[in-house]
């Protein structure tokens, strides 16, 4: 590819994400109290996390929170689902995957992003907290994310919960134990964070938070 190929293609890009960001804050411009909701999409209907997701998703949009989730599969599809039945909002912000077939039946609201960096702004954005489910890579690469924008103060202030202290203790140990104890983590990260069990203890949680820490704005990222 040419010099003059290269940069007509990179210009092409350039709009391309600036035509995403503006598709997304338009789709999602009236989108007030909601909850972003992280986790496997390889999880089945019949698991344990899939039946807490979708419980969660109720629980939290009959306390008048939005559910916002990736809108695959498995914990996104149980959450978006928990949160439809009972009349609450039910968001997507998809990603385009050869492997994924678009938005799960509970999504009222949808947009499906091409790049991963656009979909995690849109998280951001317009979460006032995060429940993070058991999940692999995609899952730990959301998690990361929101603790670093809260740890560096480029977002303002949230709840971050782990739902499942078996299933995340392993990590938060390695954390103590590898990270913070060479010095690459300050004990206080570890505030960033709260590990819970059930649909009922991450709800609790929030609305506390909620009602001590009410917010007009939760945009300025």
């Amino acid at each position: 590819m040419s010099k003059m190929n290269k940069k007509s293609e990179d210009a092409w890009q350039i709009l391309r994400i600036q035509g995403e960001f503006t598709k997304g804050f338009d789709t999602l411009n009236e989108l007030y109290k909601c909850i972003s909701v992280f986790g496997s999409a390889r999880t089945p209907k019949s698991n344990k996390w899939y039946k807490e997701a979708r419980k969660f998703g109720g629980l939290i949009a009959n306390e008048g929170f939005g559910v916002i989730t990736g809108g695959g599969p498995g914990i996104m599809e149980a959450a978006n689902q928990g949160a439809k039945e009972v009349g609450g909002k039910s968001i997507g912000v998809g990603i385009e995957l050869p492997f994924e077939a678009g938005m799960n039946p509970y999504v009222d609201l949808g947009i499906e992003c091409r790049y991963f960096f656009t979909r995690k702004v849109l998280f951001a954005k317009y979460s006032q907290a995060f429940v993070v489910f058991p999940g692999g890579m995609g899952t730990m690469d959301e998690l990361f994310e929101v603790m670093t924008l809260a740890q560096t103060g480029h977002a303002p202030e949230f709840p971050i919960l782990l739902v499942g202290k078996k299933y995340w203790s392993g990590l938060v140990d390695w954390l103590q134990e590898t990270v913070a104890a060479t010095g690459r983590m300050s004990q206080k990260d570890f505030d960033l964070f709260r590990i819970v069990d059930t649909a009922e203890e991450a709800v609790e949680k929030l609305v506390e938070h909620n009602a001590k820490y009410r917010k007009e704005d939760t945009t300025n990222f």
